[in-house]
């Protein structure tokens, strides 16, 4: 038979039945921001070369670096590193056999999420206030 002509294959009851969940939700913005913190590391490699290179190459970054452009790269890439800490903890606790129930994991979930956004605010604050 040729795949023109094939039968339409069933889905799975289980697709039309789950939610997302808080779990679910954390386990992609894990990931996410992995990569995130991959991606955002060429910008720290950009600097140290600038930094080695000369006067003219560090202004460059500096000029990227204070725009308003390159702020929103670093506050996001602040985000991305305090959450992926935070949920990196949260997964070694969870390997030690401590909250594992669903509502457990749900509380620990959703106290990540607040530590790592106060976390970030807290460090910009500081930056602005001291620099």
């Amino acid at each position: 038979m040729s795949a023109s002509q094939l039968p339409p294959r069933p889905l799975s009851p289980h697709i039309g039945i789950w939610k997302w969940s808080i779990n679910m939700v954390l386990s992609i913005l894990h990931r996410a921001s992995g990569i995130a913190l991959s991606v955002g590391s060429l910008m720290l490699v950009w600097f140290l070369a600038s930094a080695a290179t000369g006067p003219e190459a560090y202004d460059c970054f500096i000029g990227f670096a204070t725009s308003v452009f390159g702020q929103i790269l670093l506050f996001g890439w602040t985000g991305a590193m305090f959450f992926h800490l935070c949920s990196g903890i949260r997964h070694l606790i969870m390997d030690t056999g401590r909250m594992i129930t669903i509502p457990a994991a749900e509380k620990a979930g959703f106290f990540i999420f607040v530590v790592s956004i106060a976390l970030t605010f807290g460090l910009w604050g500081c930056i602005k206030f001291f620099f």
